[in-house]
Protein backbone atom coordinates (compact mmCIF):
# COMPACT_ATOMS: atom_id res chain seq x y z
CA UNK A 1 0.00 0.00 0.00
CA UNK A 2 1.43 3.36 -1.04
CA UNK A 3 1.72 6.06 1.67
CA UNK A 4 -0.80 8.29 -0.10
CA UNK A 5 -3.31 5.43 -0.35
CA UNK A 6 -2.90 4.64 3.34
CA UNK A 7 -3.42 8.26 4.44
CA UNK A 8 -6.36 8.81 2.08
CA UNK A 9 -8.19 5.74 3.39
CA UNK A 10 -7.16 6.46 6.97
CA UNK A 11 -9.11 9.72 6.80
CA UNK A 12 -12.33 7.69 6.48
CA UNK A 13 -11.94 6.27 9.99
CA UNK A 14 -13.45 7.96 13.07
CA UNK A 15 -10.88 9.17 15.67
CA UNK A 16 -10.58 6.00 17.84
CA UNK A 17 -10.11 3.70 14.84
CA UNK A 18 -7.97 6.30 13.04
CA UNK A 19 -5.46 6.41 15.91
CA UNK A 20 -5.30 2.63 16.21
CA UNK A 21 -4.70 2.15 12.49
CA UNK A 22 -2.04 4.86 12.46
CA UNK A 23 0.02 3.05 15.11
CA UNK A 24 0.05 -0.04 12.85
CA UNK A 25 1.11 1.86 9.74
CA UNK A 26 4.61 0.34 9.57
CA UNK A 27 3.11 -3.11 9.05
CA UNK A 28 1.53 -2.02 5.76
CA UNK A 29 4.95 -1.48 4.22
CA UNK A 30 6.78 -4.17 2.20
CA UNK A 31 8.41 -6.82 4.38
CA UNK A 32 9.88 -10.32 4.22
CA UNK A 33 8.53 -11.16 7.68
CA UNK A 34 5.48 -13.45 7.45
CA UNK A 35 4.11 -12.27 10.80
CA UNK A 36 4.40 -8.62 9.79
CA UNK A 37 2.73 -9.44 6.47
CA UNK A 38 -0.27 -10.97 8.28
CA UNK A 39 -0.57 -7.90 10.51
CA UNK A 40 -0.36 -5.63 7.46
CA UNK A 41 -3.01 -7.66 5.65
CA UNK A 42 -5.40 -7.20 8.58
CA UNK A 43 -4.78 -3.45 8.60
CA UNK A 44 -5.32 -3.18 4.84
CA UNK A 45 -8.57 -5.15 5.12
CA UNK A 46 -9.69 -2.83 7.94
CA UNK A 47 -9.11 0.18 5.71
CA UNK A 48 -10.98 -1.49 2.85
CA UNK A 49 -13.90 -2.15 5.20
CA UNK A 50 -13.86 1.51 6.22
CA UNK A 51 -13.94 2.50 2.55
CA UNK A 52 -17.27 0.66 2.26
CA UNK A 53 -18.51 2.20 5.54
CA UNK A 54 -18.26 -1.13 7.39
CA UNK A 55 -16.83 0.39 10.56
CA UNK A 56 -17.73 -2.54 12.81
CA UNK A 57 -15.76 -4.88 10.56
CA UNK A 58 -12.91 -2.37 10.43
CA UNK A 59 -12.75 -2.33 14.23
CA UNK A 60 -12.73 -6.14 14.41
CA UNK A 61 -9.93 -6.35 11.86
CA UNK A 62 -7.88 -3.80 13.82
CA UNK A 63 -8.48 -5.94 16.92
CA UNK A 64 -6.95 -8.83 15.01
CA UNK A 65 -4.00 -6.74 13.81
CA UNK A 66 -3.26 -5.49 17.34
CA UNK A 67 -3.45 -9.00 18.78
CA UNK A 68 -1.07 -10.31 16.12
CA UNK A 69 1.28 -7.37 16.74
CA UNK A 70 1.30 -8.05 20.48
CA UNK A 71 2.04 -11.75 19.88
CA UNK A 72 4.78 -10.80 17.43
CA UNK A 73 6.55 -8.73 20.10
CA UNK A 74 7.91 -5.19 20.34
CA UNK A 75 7.51 -4.45 16.62
CA UNK A 76 9.44 -6.13 13.85
CA UNK A 77 13.20 -6.15 13.97
CA UNK A 78 14.29 -3.65 11.34
CA UNK A 79 17.00 -1.12 10.79
CA UNK A 80 14.65 1.70 11.72
CA UNK A 81 15.86 3.10 15.04
CA UNK A 82 12.52 4.84 15.50
CA UNK A 83 10.89 1.45 16.19
CA UNK A 84 13.46 0.07 18.64
CA UNK A 85 12.07 -1.01 21.98
CA UNK A 86 8.47 -0.02 21.29
CA UNK A 87 5.40 -2.12 21.96
CA UNK A 88 1.76 -2.03 22.90
CA UNK A 89 -0.49 -3.88 25.32
CA UNK A 90 -3.45 -4.26 22.98
CA UNK A 91 -6.11 -4.71 25.64
CA UNK A 92 -5.93 -0.98 26.50
CA UNK A 93 -6.18 0.20 22.89
CA UNK A 94 -9.92 0.85 23.01
CA UNK A 95 -9.76 3.41 25.81
CA UNK A 96 -11.82 6.49 24.96
CA UNK A 97 -10.45 8.77 27.70
CA UNK A 98 -7.97 11.55 26.82
CA UNK A 99 -4.48 10.10 26.46
CA UNK A 100 -2.07 10.46 29.35
CA UNK A 101 1.60 9.45 29.09
CA UNK A 102 4.54 9.35 31.49
CA UNK A 103 8.24 9.40 30.67
CA UNK A 104 11.32 8.77 32.79
CA UNK A 105 15.07 8.21 32.62
CA UNK A 106 17.54 6.20 34.66
CA UNK A 107 21.31 6.59 34.82
CA UNK A 108 24.06 4.75 36.67
CA UNK A 109 27.77 5.07 35.93
CA UNK A 110 28.19 5.13 32.16
CA UNK A 111 24.90 3.40 31.31
CA UNK A 112 21.40 4.80 31.12
CA UNK A 113 17.87 3.96 30.08
CA UNK A 114 14.75 5.84 29.03
CA UNK A 115 11.14 4.72 29.04
CA UNK A 116 7.60 5.85 28.42
CA UNK A 117 4.09 4.46 28.80
CA UNK A 118 0.78 5.75 27.43
CA UNK A 119 -2.68 5.07 28.83
CA UNK A 120 -3.72 3.43 25.53
CA UNK A 121 -1.11 0.68 25.98
CA UNK A 122 1.80 2.10 23.98
CA UNK A 123 5.19 1.92 25.63
CA UNK A 124 8.88 2.07 24.84
CA UNK A 125 12.21 1.47 26.53
CA UNK A 126 15.73 2.05 25.28
CA UNK A 127 19.16 1.66 26.86
CA UNK A 128 22.19 3.75 26.00
CA UNK A 129 25.81 4.08 27.00
CA UNK A 130 28.40 6.84 26.76
CA UNK A 131 30.42 6.67 23.59
CA UNK A 132 33.38 8.70 22.36
CA UNK A 133 31.07 11.07 20.49
CA UNK A 134 28.36 11.30 23.13
CA UNK A 135 26.93 14.85 22.95
CA UNK A 136 25.36 14.91 26.40
CA UNK A 137 27.86 16.93 28.38
CA UNK A 138 27.42 17.72 32.07
CA UNK A 139 23.59 17.70 32.23
CA UNK A 140 23.32 13.96 31.64
CA UNK A 141 20.27 13.18 33.76
CA UNK A 142 18.31 16.22 32.56
CA UNK A 143 19.10 15.55 28.91
CA UNK A 144 18.03 11.95 29.15
CA UNK A 145 14.76 12.98 30.80
CA UNK A 146 14.16 15.12 27.71
CA UNK A 147 15.27 12.35 25.38
CA UNK A 148 12.58 10.17 26.96
CA UNK A 149 9.96 12.74 25.90
CA UNK A 150 11.38 12.78 22.37
CA UNK A 151 11.28 8.97 22.33
CA UNK A 152 7.59 9.11 23.26
CA UNK A 153 6.64 11.71 20.65
CA UNK A 154 8.61 10.10 17.81
CA UNK A 155 6.68 6.89 18.44
CA UNK A 156 3.81 8.54 16.56
CA UNK A 157 3.66 9.88 13.03
CA UNK A 158 1.92 12.75 14.79
CA UNK A 159 1.45 12.87 18.55
CA UNK A 160 -2.26 12.63 19.48
CA UNK A 161 -4.00 15.98 19.94
CA UNK A 162 -4.43 16.99 23.57
CA UNK A 163 -2.18 14.33 25.06
CA UNK A 164 -0.87 15.01 28.58
CA UNK A 165 2.76 14.05 29.29
CA UNK A 166 3.80 13.60 32.92
CA UNK A 167 7.41 14.02 34.12
CA UNK A 168 8.92 13.80 37.60
CA UNK A 169 11.85 16.06 36.63
CA UNK A 170 11.07 19.74 37.17
CA UNK A 171 14.17 20.91 35.28
CA UNK A 172 13.07 19.00 32.17
CA UNK A 173 9.55 20.34 32.56
CA UNK A 174 10.86 23.92 32.59
CA UNK A 175 12.63 23.38 29.26
CA UNK A 176 9.50 21.90 27.70
CA UNK A 177 7.46 24.90 28.81
CA UNK A 178 10.11 27.31 27.49
CA UNK A 179 10.17 25.54 24.13
CA UNK A 180 6.40 25.52 23.96
CA UNK A 181 6.52 29.29 24.54
CA UNK A 182 8.87 29.68 21.56
CA UNK A 183 12.30 29.68 23.27
CA UNK A 184 13.58 26.87 21.08
CA UNK A 185 17.23 27.97 21.28
CA UNK A 186 17.37 27.27 25.03
CA UNK A 187 19.37 24.08 25.64
CA UNK A 188 20.77 22.39 28.78
CA UNK A 189 24.31 23.36 29.71
CA UNK A 190 26.97 21.42 27.84
CA UNK A 191 24.65 19.86 25.26
CA UNK A 192 26.54 19.69 21.99
CA UNK A 193 24.84 21.04 18.87
CA UNK A 194 27.46 19.70 16.47
CA UNK A 195 26.27 17.93 13.35
CA UNK A 196 25.13 14.35 13.93
CA UNK A 197 26.13 11.51 11.66
CA UNK A 198 22.96 9.54 12.37
CA UNK A 199 20.33 12.30 12.27
CA UNK A 200 19.49 15.55 10.50
CA UNK A 201 19.19 17.35 13.84
CA UNK A 202 20.33 16.88 17.43
CA UNK A 203 17.58 15.15 19.41
CA UNK A 204 16.77 18.10 21.67
CA UNK A 205 16.71 20.57 18.78
CA UNK A 206 14.17 18.39 17.03
CA UNK A 207 12.17 18.02 20.26
CA UNK A 208 12.18 21.78 20.91
CA UNK A 209 10.86 22.52 17.43
CA UNK A 210 8.15 19.88 17.70
CA UNK A 211 7.01 21.08 21.12
CA UNK A 212 6.87 24.68 19.88
CA UNK A 213 4.45 23.58 17.16
CA UNK A 214 2.17 21.73 19.58
CA UNK A 215 0.47 24.09 22.05
CA UNK A 216 -2.23 21.44 22.47
CA UNK A 217 0.16 19.10 24.32
CA UNK A 218 0.21 19.44 28.10
CA UNK A 219 3.43 18.82 30.03
CA UNK A 220 2.84 18.42 33.75
CA UNK A 221 4.72 17.39 36.89
CA UNK A 222 4.12 14.22 38.85
CA UNK A 223 5.96 13.42 42.06
CA UNK A 224 8.34 10.52 41.52
CA UNK A 225 8.17 7.30 43.56
CA UNK A 226 4.80 8.32 44.96
CA UNK A 227 2.82 5.34 43.67
CA UNK A 228 1.49 7.04 40.52
CA UNK A 229 0.86 4.11 38.17
CA UNK A 230 2.06 5.67 34.91
CA UNK A 231 5.14 7.25 36.49
CA UNK A 232 6.04 3.98 38.21
CA UNK A 233 5.66 2.13 34.90
CA UNK A 234 7.92 4.59 33.03
CA UNK A 235 10.45 4.42 35.87
CA UNK A 236 10.42 0.62 35.77
CA UNK A 237 10.92 0.56 32.00
CA UNK A 238 13.86 2.98 32.16
CA UNK A 239 15.58 0.91 34.86
CA UNK A 240 14.90 -2.28 32.93
CA UNK A 241 16.43 -0.80 29.76
CA UNK A 242 19.52 0.32 31.70
CA UNK A 243 20.03 -3.07 33.36
CA UNK A 244 19.63 -4.84 30.02
CA UNK A 245 22.77 -3.05 28.80
CA UNK A 246 24.79 -4.85 31.48
CA UNK A 247 23.10 -8.22 31.98
CA UNK A 248 21.30 -10.65 29.66
CA UNK A 249 17.60 -11.32 30.18
CA UNK A 250 14.50 -11.58 28.02
CA UNK A 251 13.39 -7.96 27.96
CA UNK A 252 10.19 -8.18 25.92
CA UNK A 253 7.92 -10.27 28.18
CA UNK A 254 9.08 -8.45 31.31
CA UNK A 255 8.35 -5.04 29.80
CA UNK A 256 4.97 -6.16 28.47
CA UNK A 257 3.92 -7.63 31.82
CA UNK A 258 5.10 -4.57 33.74
CA UNK A 259 3.16 -2.17 31.53
CA UNK A 260 0.02 -4.31 31.63
CA UNK A 261 0.09 -4.46 35.45
CA UNK A 262 0.51 -0.71 35.93
CA UNK A 263 -2.08 0.14 33.27
CA UNK A 264 -4.57 -2.13 34.99
CA UNK A 265 -4.04 -0.07 38.13
CA UNK A 266 -4.20 3.21 36.20
CA UNK A 267 -7.50 2.41 34.50
CA UNK A 268 -9.00 1.20 37.77
CA UNK A 269 -8.16 4.51 39.43
CA UNK A 270 -7.88 6.88 36.47
CA UNK A 271 -6.70 10.30 37.56
CA UNK A 272 -3.79 12.56 36.62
Amino acid sequence: MRPDEFLRTLALLPPPLHDRALTLRDFTRPTRCDDCQRIGDAVRLALTAAHYDELTSAGELLDTAERLAADHGIHRRSGDDQQRGRGRVARWAATSAPLVAATDASWKGRVGGIGYVVSDGHYGLLGRGIGRLDPTGASRVLINELRAVDYLLTGYDEAPVGMTVLLDCLAALRYLHRWQAGETSAMPAGYSLRERRWSDQPTLVRLAEQVARRPDLTFAHVKGHSGHALNEAADGLSHMARRRREEPFDLRPRAHALVDAFLRDWHANATL
